[in-house]
């Protein structure tokens, strides 16, 4: 144990030495957003993508809960990540984004939506949107993590959650996005072997021996689950391909996903990004679920809380020092998203809300610092949400995770993908879009709550339990977005000829 202490504290000393070396690399807004006037390569900002992609939500509560539910089915999940969330939408989106973000020069997707649609009032709703809906995701991390070490180290897990936030600030705070990038690069490579090394050590223990036969043969956690329709209201196939869809699809429109684009050297980079970026995802992606579908294996880990089945797992498998370096991967994961997640969250108060409402007259470098407390703020909010969540169990980590993705997406994905493909998106078509999916969730969560539960379960648990069924929520308003977004702007008054030209400027 003591060696798996001396890899946690070689990680964390690793951390403070990139936030040393990147401080003086973030003087303006444009270097602590964008990385400087550069940009970055493919490598760093495939890594950047992934590693925001994947946290340890995936490892500890989607990984656990789904795969010991779908079982080796599961593992279509990451690749469905892989395929559409990462291949498809560096193609459709990486150089649209790079270049209309360039033409309009917004810094975030508030400010996007605002010189798109030529709306400030658009950009100061969509900011408070986007503030508001990264926190459960943030908490949802802290919660993963701390779940972990709990389990496997014996620490309790608001300990763990302030010296996560306190490294997470450290770097983000000094260094910005440059920072973010470079911890993500390296993170990057401790998640890929971490997940090998992994998988590799559940396949040769015990309960595995190599052998996926009694997986495989069970209709319920073989490679398909369409046998088996007992799981959840709307049963096992709508749940997983609603699982798919969420966390494939949903990457199109995250704030802190979306970002990595703007900041993207060149064509060449854009290209080198979809490759790493899509067999990046396939390995963390593919692997996560796989080691969660051997849990069917593992009689230790039956009927437990689905939150802590890879955490038990990690006890039963891995030896001590490797333990330390799980850990490390798992670390990785969580502060790679919980940086980008941070300063997307600041940006968008310091940017579309302060500088553009507030104080119009703010300088650059009173921006930047503003910048940089909120980022502070935010992980201090989400930090106090997920003791809080831990205290009194309010969801679960993967359900928090969904209702983060599903409502940003719900609201954004129509306007934003419409909008950098379609010159006759609106702004009424983006206003209908995001005000409709935030009503329209809410309604849902009660719905399903209520017909999950019962209509005698009580508002409280109705809530509960509606939250249960995010991903299923979070799809249908991702494509009630589109359908809505496209509608709308057939409809009503074609956009400002002379904001599309600059929009769909093509640079020689």
């Amino acid at each position: 144990m003591v060696l798996d202490y001396i890899i946690l504290g070689l990680y964390a000393l690793g951390m403070v030495a990139i936030a040393l070396y990147t401080r003086n690399r973030s003087k303006t807004v444009s270097d602590f957003l964008l990385a400087g006037s550069k940009g970055l390569n493919g490598w760093m900002s495939a890594f950047a993508y992934g590693t925001t992609y994947f946290s340890a939500v995936i490892f500890i509560g989607y990984a656990g809960k789904f795969g010991s539910l779908y079982g080796l089915a599961s593992v279509w999940i990451g690749i469905g990540n892989a395929i559409i969330g990462s291949l498809i939408a560096w193609k459709v989106l990486a150089k649209r984004t790079k270049v209309m973000t360039g033409n309009l020069s917004s810094k975030t997707m508030p400010e996007f939506f605002e010189k798109r649609y030529g709306s400030k009032r658009l950009k100061l709703f969509t900011a408070v949107v986007t503030f508001v809906f990264l926190i459960p995701y943030s908490a949802s991390v802290y919660n993963g993590l701390s779940s972990l070490f709990e389990i496997v180290f014996g620490i309790e897990g608001w300990i763990i959650m302030i010296i996560l936030a306190l490294l997470t600030a450290l770097y983000l705070f000094f260094g910005g996005y440059f920072a973010t990038a470079l911890s993500d690069f390296i993170q990057g490579i401790i998640m890929l072997i971490g997940v090998v090394l992994m998988v590799i050590l559940f396949m040769c223990s015990p309960e595995v021996n190599w052998d996926l036969s009694k997986l495989a043969s069970n209709p319920e956690l073989g490679w398909f689950t369409f046998a088996s329709e007992n799981t959840g209201i709307y049963g096992n196939t709508v749940s997983l391909l609603s699982l798919i869809f969420l966390t494939s699809f949903g990457v199109w429109a995250l704030p802190q996903t979306v970002h990595k684009y703007y900041a993207i050297r060149d064509d060449r980079a854009i290209k080198q990004g979809m490759i790493v970026s899509t067999l990046f995802a396939l390995v963390i992606g593919f692997g996560a679920y796989f080691v969660g579908a051997l849990s069917g294996l593992f009689p230790q880990v039956q009927g437990i809380n689905p939150d802590n089945i890879i955490p038990n797992m990690l006890t039963i498998v891995i030896p001590t020092g490797l333990i330390g370096v799980i850990a490390v991967l798992i670390l990785s994961a969580s502060m790679s998203t919980l940086s980008s997640v941070s300063l997307a969250s600041a940006s968008v108060v310091a940017v579309d809300i302060y500088k553009g409402s507030i104080n119009t007259n703010a300088s650059d470098k009173r921006v930047n610092w503003t910048m940089r407390i909120l980022c502070l703020v935010f992980i201090a909010i989400s930090v106090i949400l997920a003791v809080l969540n831990e205290a009194y169990n309010i969801s679960a980590i993967a359900y928090m995770m969904g209702l983060s993705w599903g409502t940003l997406a719900g609201c954004f994905i129509g306007p934003f993908v419409l909008g950098l493909l379609w010159k006759k998106t609106t702004k009424a078509s983006c206003w209908a879009s995001v005000i409709s999916s935030l009503v329209l969730t809410v309604a849902l969560i009660l719905i399903f709550g209520f017909d999950k539960g019962g209509w005698n379960c009580g508002l409280d648990v109705a809530i509960k339990d509606g939250i249960g069924c995010s991903p299923m929520i979070g799809v249908i308003c991702m494509i009630f977005s589109f359908i809505i977004t496209f509608v709308v702007s057939l409809l009503t008054k074609a956009p400002d000829k002379e904001i599309l030209d600059v929009a769909f400027a093509v640079k020689q």
